[in-house]
């Protein structure tokens, strides 16, 4: 039987879900909903058949049965609205960031166990090949201690994507930069290399002055709980377009880069007794017209939900590790 999904919230990720799951041949999409009625024509055009609901409570009081809520709406909802799904006794996949607090996540979390639903985040570097090899690496020991660590993000969000009225750029719909940009590589981090404590920071504000309420870059130093000390160096400064997302191994057994605008290739590999197997191409970059995100990778969100909700696979982003990367992400910014 298809795993049913509603999709709460349709700009440009929330469609994505609703293409994806449409396409996906053990998954069914049931209904669509956003406070944007003047969305519903063309909706209705290009997933013919699926209701539109204008908003949650409208849908949980009045919608066809559904198995999975996938909330895609701006960040500073994701936890009421994922709280109301597992309440409702759906099971709750929530774009990244899972939170914009770590109190919320843990509300989520209580309210998932309670519930007895699963909760699914959306980290979507997990799935790439570059990521799922370091991971493999990491965890096999080839690369001995862990010495240093350096993340590099750096893109391009201007005034094409922090658009007047729109909820990108607010404290409180957006969060900030890491939530908002970079959570799924302060997720990598945390995934691969585990946990991180002695917290040093620097903000600056270059470009978005009158763009955004929060800084556009950031200089954070932290050691490895596990050993080891690490840099997440980030930006959205950069003119014009995305530069890079790397980040660098210095380990007792070699050293390594996954590099390319969005951490898409192994740049370097020089470990001790071994060889740097083929890996599977990386899916492109999702595209938002004139920007660009990280790879397309929310196929494998999708997969990983139907096949965990059939009992055939585990969840890939449980929400405890959710709720870890919002408190990393919280501890950095009580910096400022």
């Amino acid at each position: 039987m298809d795993v049913r999904f509603v999709i709460c919230g349709v700009g440009h990720i929330g469609r994505r879900h609703a293409a994806l799951v449409a396409a996906h041949a053990g998954a069914e999409l049931v209904a669509l909903v956003d406070i944007r009625p003047e969305l519903a024509p063309a909706l209705a055009a290009e997933f013919p058949g699926v209701p539109f609901f204008s908003s949650l409570d409208d849908y949980l009081a009045h919608g066809p049965a559904a198995d999975v809520l996938t909330v895609a709406t701006p960040n500073g909802l994701h936890a009421s609205q994922a709280i109301r799904g597992l309440r409702a006794g759906l099971h709750v996949v929530v774009e990244k960031p899972l939170a914009l607090h770590k109190s919320d996540a843990e509300d989520i979390v209580h309210t998932a166990l309670q519930t007895g639903r699963f909760v699914f985040g959306v980290m979507q570097n997990r799935y790439s090949p570059p990521a799922a090899w370091l991971k493999q690496v990491v965890d096999e020991g080839r690369l001995g201690r862990v010495f240093l660590v350096q993340l590099n993000c750096f893109w391009n969000r201007d005034e094409r994507y922090y658009t007047p009225g729109s909820w990108h750029g607010t404290r409180a719909a957006d969060g900030g930069t890491l939530f908002t940009q970079f959570s799924h590589f302060v997720d990598l981090l945390y995934w691969v290399f585990g946990d991180i404590t002695n917290i040093a920071a620097r903000f600056r504000d270059f470009t978005h002055e009158h763009l955004t309420e929060f800084e556009d870059s950031g200089l954070v130093t932290f050691d490895l709980v596990r050993g080891g000390s690490g840099t997440l160096q980030y930006s959205t400064a950069v003119w014009d377009r995305n530069l890079e997302s790397s980040l660098t191994v210095v380990a007792e057994r070699g050293s390594l880069r996954l590099g390319g605008q969005y951490m898409d290739k192994v740049e370097y590999c020089h470990l001790q007794d071994y060889t740097l197997p083929t890996l599977p191409p990386t899916n492109p970059a999702n595209q938002y017209g004139p920007y660009q995100g990280s790879a397309a990778n929310h196929v494998h969100v999708i997969d990983n939900v139907v096949e965990t909700i059939r009992q055939r696979g585990v969840a890939t982003t449980n929400a405890l590790e959710g709720l870890k990367v919002v408190e990393m992400i919280e501890r950095i910014y009580a910096l400022q």
